[in-house]
């Protein structure tokens, strides 16, 4: 007769290898949200709801999968596939698999790092919206937004797709101010 115990025992060494390795995942994700929270000045707590309303906001379920058929945006974060090759080459990620879960995640806090530094560096305060801001119109776009710069007519069009379809008719000149109350609302 074949003793059980000893198929027990591997079953069960795998089994805690598995869960190590998935908490040592959670720990170094959750290092990593903790690091860019105190880039930005704000607490580890404030840092995760900020992502959470992010989320929110671009996919709604939070799926890796989903695609915004009009932009191309894709996944969790909805990241545009010319800023995800972008970041997945900075990355060392193969452009081919920057669709994966983890390497959204990967390619989603290094546009959150470099987004928080270009908001510390033009004096723009840290916040949900300001972070929303800048994942949404670009770091360049949302500066000019809130620096109240000239409106480019790419810049324009942004801030009209990004409103509700009853606000996208606002005057040209009301534009940026309406958007900034927009979203300021969403984000409070």
């Amino acid at each position: 007769m074949v003793s059980i115990k000893p198929i027990i025992q591997i079953l069960m060494r795998r089994v805690y290898t598995v869960l190590f390795a998935l908490f040592l995942t959670a720990t170094a994700a959750e290092a990593s949200y903790v690091k860019l929270a105190k880039d930005a000045g704000v607490s580890h707590k404030t840092m995760k709801e900020i992502v959470k309303k992010v989320v929110k906001y671009e996919s709604t379920t939070g799926n890796y999968h989903t695609k915004n058929r009009k932009s191309g945006a894709y996944g969790r974060y909805q990241i545009m596939p010319k800023t995800a090759h972008s970041y997945a080459k900075k990355l060392n990620i193969p452009k081919s698999k920057w669709k994966i879960p983890y390497n959204q995640d990967k390619i989603f806090k290094a546009i959150l790092s470099d987004n928080i530094r270009s908001l510390k560096r033009n004096g723009i305060k840290v916040s949900a919206f300001s972070i929303y801001g800048t994942h949404q119109q670009g770091a360049g776009g949302f500066n000019a937004i809130v620096k109240n710069k000239k409106l480019t007519k790419t810049l324009e069009r942004n801030l009209r797709h990004n409103l509700p379809k009853k606000l996208r008719s606002t005057p040209r000149a009301s534009l940026k101010s309406t958007w900034k109350r927009y979203w300021k609302k969403k984000f409070a």
